[in-house]
């Protein structure tokens, strides 16, 4: 495995071996295959398998990935997987850094990559259907977004996120309510039904945890994901245009007769290459 700036080369074969057994799972289990791009500890994740997905998590950070709870996880650089082996899923869903789109980190003038452009650029070489997810603040680098607010999921935050589509029709959004409940300011104690904002170093995140339906992750990864019900939601929608589209054709993977190597077998559902991030997020 090379290093290179800003940059990870993958040993080719044994990212191949382990799509393989991705895919080889997908079809005994008679589902599609979702590739979660920049995907941390799995949120967005929870909501395409609940929406029927068997998903391959991809992202740069190791230590979000240990708590990552998809089918299968690789660490790499989520733009250079995309438009090196993107086509051969069955769609992907993007999460590119939302820190330098962040109020709160532009008030403590943290200097973040912005990633937007890159990522859609790579999905569109993939040339499948593809979703990406930011915050309202990245509005202006995403083209016709829809916004999900989490008051319309039965949540009790509002966690406003955007969602712009590609190579499919995408989906609509509920109508935007009037927020009805306030916020209880940070710091304080929360009750059964207080709306909250997970942010900074928020308290109570059990209370957190149950609301979003995600008890496996820590503050970092309550504080920076999507809701799962929001890709749930989407990713009914997503399924159900493949459904119409019918289409069989696995991207040049042909699972007859496969069987998984011993050496995927024997080392999980993970593959790992060297390199993370560091305190503030940049990539080395």
């Amino acid at each position: 495995m090379t290093k290179t700036t800003e940059s990870f080369e993958l040993d080719y074969d044994s990212t191949v071996a382990l799509l393989r057994y991705a895919r080889y799972t997908a079809d005994l289990e008679g589902k599609r295959l979702l590739l979660d791009a920049f995907c941390c500890q799995g949120g967005m994740t929870s909501g395409y398998q609940d929406a029927g997905f068997i998903v391959v998590g991809v992202d740069l950070d190791p230590k979000a990935l240990t708590k990552y709870v998809g089918d299968f996880r690789i660490q790499a650089n989520a733009v250079d997987f995309i438009r090196t082996f993107g086509y051969l899923f069955d769609a992907i869903s993007a999460s590119p850094p939302c820190q330098d789109y962040s109020l709160t980190q532009r008030i403590v003038d943290n200097d973040f990559p912005r990633l937007i452009g890159p990522t859609r650029s790579a999905l569109e070489f993939a040339g499948v259907p593809y979703v990406i997810e930011n915050v309202v603040g990245a509005e202006a680098d995403l083209i016709d977004p829809i916004m999900l607010c989490g008051q319309d999921f039965g949540l009790h935050t509002y966690r406003h996120r955007l969602f712009e589509f590609g190579n499919w029709s995408g989906c609509y959004a509920p109508m935007h309510r009037e927020h009805e409940h306030k916020t209880v300011k940070m710091g304080r104690a929360l009750k059964d039904g207080d709306f909250y904002h997970a942010v900074g170093n928020f308290q109570q995140v059990d209370y957190v945890r149950r609301d979003l339906n995600l008890p496996w992750m820590n503050r970092d990864g309550l504080r920076e994901c999507a809701p799962r019900q929001y890709a749930q939601y989407i990713g009914v929608f997503l399924q159900e245009e493949l459904d119409a589209r019918d289409d069989e054709a696995w991207h040049d993977m042909p699972m007859t007769n496969y069987i998984p190597s011993e050496t995927v077998l024997t080392a999980g559902r993970d593959l790992y290459v060297q390199g993370g991030m560091d305190d503030q997020g940049r990539l080395f």
